[in-house]
């Protein structure tokens, strides 16, 4: 069994030269809110949830990415609303929010 049920990667990449990256869309800040809600909530730790900083996921073209593991389950987002219903839809019970996937 894995160490924890999700495992959630916020690309955080910041790319030199001005080429399109995750962190220029507040990608960090927005990690930071989800991390911090997902404890809010108790769904962090062992056997839970791990919210995580990635380096480049190679779609930042492709707006701010997440990925959430093992379901390989890509989303982009705007806001911390659309944070906010990935971690209620997806992560609290099991529904993939599709007008945010990529």
């Amino acid at each position: 069994m894995s160490y924890y049920a999700k495992h959630v990667f916020f690309c955080c990449n910041q790319r030199d030269g001005g080429r399109v990256c995750c962190n220029d869309k507040g990608a960090s800040e927005i990690r930071d809110y989800a991390k911090k809600r997902v404890k809010e909530l108790g769904l962090s730790g062992e056997g839970k949830i791990r919210v995580n900083q990635a380096g480049c996921l190679d779609r930042c073209e492709e707006g701010p990415c997440v990925v959430v593991y093992p379901d390989a389950v890509w989303y982009t987002y705007l806001d911390r609303a659309d944070i906010d219903e990935i971690i209620e839809e997806h992560l609290q019970h099991g529904r993939i929010v599709e007008r945010l996937r990529m």
